[in-house]
């Protein structure tokens, strides 16, 4: 780069928005370094000379007449063994060290620190064989990067050739050369543990995959009734007060995904605080080690500048790809996309450009689909043919509960899971208040295969029957609301039992208690076919007009209806029907 060229001056100031002449060589997405405090920054749009720079530092102070340096680089991340225990801001500057070197609780302006620990050494287990030839994504080696992840050391996506050599089994740091490729141009590049990604720019993969196994979250209502698949996509809007980030945060700590990026993107402080002082000491119920020992957090508060809520969203999907590609399940908590559209939304109307909807930019659409598809089920790059998921759940946050504003219309467009948090179920204080009427998944039909192998071949049968009782119940309310329930018949008021047990006994579900935070699934379709069970045996008796169901606390199997999710043994469910049965039988007969 010309030296001359590579020095703007700053023209205006408006808030993290700085424009700046006398860049002529500057690219599109390039980082620049914006005045003598050396903010960060990032080119968003380029007129001959004039760029204009989104700076992801606070800009109070900067003064037109500054200088702007080119760095000649584009925004990406670190990747390397080291990533996995960390919490980073949102431009992937990690808290710790930043705590360190300004011996200060705040970030200070222009403050710089790797990503990774550059002085730490790993042990290195070599895996490929040398005078082979290998491509982008072969595996080189491997780290212990913790007790449950394996860190695997892949050839960088745009080198192939020849491994000319690679460094036997020792402890190395990540920027020590471990392997020498010789490309098909006769060049020798040296390959250490660390790479860089530009973050705006997807990693490849060889191809998508149709997913057919679902995410298993432990929670009742989205496990069995509103599923999403590995490698799918799903929503969860809601108003404030209904519970998002309590989900979230729930389905990062006991899903059985293998590596959990939570991005927590212009929520409140105290949420973030919440989810960093709680994810050290909880218990991964899948390996039973630290639940950080999996998980990458990246902290963007509402405090911090506006800018860098854009970044950290890109910052955390780039993370989830390189593990994706690693051949591991990775989910990705956003939480959540509607601050990071806001953040756009700020950024557009400083650059005076053509507002949407509700002030929206116009490609608000397509950067909300540009990060969903970045999600999915693929075959990763290289000889192995290794296959990589990428789940990825964003809450929406519409003023109000409005979901026709612009947000969350486009989330719908892209992802096929929707679990639509109501404000009102969360007053009754039914938890999670996911509204069993107005969510959906598209992933059925993915995965009825999987559950008729591995739980039982009557699951969708079940659920289906769950559904239709639910939604019975619904339109029966309105009927008793006019009318009064005498008007109801004797099988429409088993109707209104068994839904009220579905929701109340199934459907409820403590985040905060460990014996019901989690359930599996085999013991979530135990409990729900107990529930339909007795619906069964009822459902005869219920057609005798002389029989009343409006209060079954008669029937003490049904009494013991909330006790089947403290149950633990498939047995357990199996004589619990065999009573009811048996019970059912025993009723006197009314002629």
């Amino acid at each position: 780069m010309n030296k001359e060229n590579s020095l703007g001056i700053i023209t205006r100031v408006s808030g993290p928005l700085v424009e700046a002449r006398g860049l002529s060589n500057a690219r599109m997405y390039e980082v620049v370094k914006v005045s003598k405090h050396k903010l960060l920054g990032e080119i968003i749009e380029l007129n001959n000379d004039k760029a204009s720079i989104q700076v992801y530092e606070e800009t109070s102070g900067i003064a037109p007449g500054e200088p702007v340096e080119l760095t000649g680089q584009t925004m990406s991340v670190e990747l390397a063994p080291g990533l996995l225990e960390s919490i980073y801001d949102g431009i992937q500057r990690p808290l710790k060290k930043i705590e360190e070197i300004s011996k200060s609780q705040y970030i200070t302006r222009g403050i710089e620190t790797d990503a990774i620990d550059l002085e730490r050494k790993w042990e290195f287990k070599p895996t490929s064989k040398e005078q082979t030839e290998v491509q982008g994504g072969d595996i080189l080696g491997e780290v212990q990067e913790t007790e449950t992840i394996t860190h695997r050391i892949m050839v960088p996506p745009n080198i192939s050739g020849t491994l000319i050599s690679v460094k036997s089994k020792g402890n190395y740091t990540v920027k020590e050369p471990i392997a020498i490729i010789k490309t098909k141009d006769g060049k020798e590049k040296d390959i250490s543990m660390l790479q860089y990604w530009p973050i705006r720019t997807p990693r490849p993969k060889k191809e998508k995959i149709f997913p057919t196994e679902p995410l298993i979250t432990g929670v009742r209502i989205i496990d069995s009734l509103f599923p999403v698949a590995k490698g799918g996509a799903a929503s969860i809007p809601g108003p404030f007060g209904s519970g998002k980030s309590v989900t979230q945060q729930s389905l990062a700590k006991y899903c059985d995904a293998q590596v959990i990026i939570y991005i927590g993107c212009g929520e409140r402080g105290n949420e973030m605080t919440e989810a960093l002082n709680e994810f050290p000491e909880l218990l991964d119920p899948n390996t039973g080690q630290s639940l950080m020992k999996r998980t990458v957090l990246i902290a963007n508060t509402s405090n911090m500048p506006v800018a860098a809520r854009e970044a950290s969203v890109y910052t955390g999907i780039t993370i989830a790809e390189y593990y994706r590609d690693m051949g591991y399940s990775v989910a990705l908590m956003a939480d959540s996309t509607s601050r990071w559209a806001e953040a756009m939304r700020e950024m557009s109307g400083r650059m005076e450009e053509m507002p949407g909807e509700e002030g929206y930019p116009a490609y608000l659409a397509s950067r909300v689909s540009e990060f969903y598809e970045r999600a999915g089920k693929v075959t990763c790059i290289g000889t192995d043919e290794r296959q990589g998921a990428l789940s990825v759940i964003g809450a929406v946050s519409p003023p109000g509960g409005d979901l026709s504003e612009p947000v969350s219309q486009a989330t719908f467009r892209v992802t096929k899971c929707f679990w639509s948090l109501d404000a009102s179920i969360a007053y009754r204080k039914h938890f999670p208040a996911i509204n069993w009427l107005n969510s959906y998944s598209l992933y059925i039909d993915n995965i009825k295969d999987y559950w008729a192998k591995n739980v039982s071949p009557d699951f969708c049968q079940i659920r289906s029957e769950a559904m239709d009782i639910l939604q019975q119940e619904a339109k029966l309310l309105e009927i008793v609301r006019l009318v009064g329930m005498e008007a109801l018949s004797g099988y429409e008021k088993l109707i209104l039992e068994i839904a009220r047990s579905i929701r109340e006994d199934f459907l409820f579900q403590n985040a905060f208690d460990p014996d019901d935070a989690y359930t599996p699934l085999i013991i979530q379709y135990e409990i729900l076919r107990s529930i339909i069970h007795l619906y069964h045996e009822l459902k005869p008796e219920s057609e005798n007009r002389e029989r009343d169901f409006s209060d079954l606390s008669g029937i003490s199997s049904f009494g013991k209806l909330p006790e089947l999710k403290n149950y633990k043994e498939v047995k357990e469910f199996e004589d619990f029907r065999n009573i009811v049965t048996a019970e059912v039988k025993s009723l006197p007969v009314i002629s």
